[in-house]
């Protein structure tokens, strides 16, 4: 049986909630296993993603604009391809 994530980023009462991130989740593709064995072998973090803000692609693709900073997809990423970094880093 297929492993799935239900939830799906849609705009509703809090509206575009990547504003209220204080840090924010960055991929190093060249740690990630997908991007690395080039299949979708792992995707932890797509499918703990509380807010379906992770793309099933090769590499992985983040929506900041719905991305409220949780760190869950860090927290699971077996290869430590993802890391939180502060938000005002990237605010320039």
């Amino acid at each position: 049986m297929p492993i799935s994530s239900i939830a799906t980023p849609i705009i509703g009462e809090g509206g575009r909630t990547g504003t209220w991130r204080t840090e924010r989740p960055v991929l190093d593709p060249t740690k990630c296993a997908t991007v690395k064995q080039n299949k979708l072998v792992c995707l932890l973090c797509w499918l703990y993603c509380p807010e379906g803000n992770i793309s099933r692609t090769i590499p992985p693709k983040i929506d900041y604009v719905y991305c409220k900073g949780c760190g869950a997809c860090a927290e699971e990423c077996p290869s430590k391809a993802i890391s939180m970094e502060e938000e005002a880093k990237f605010e320039e």
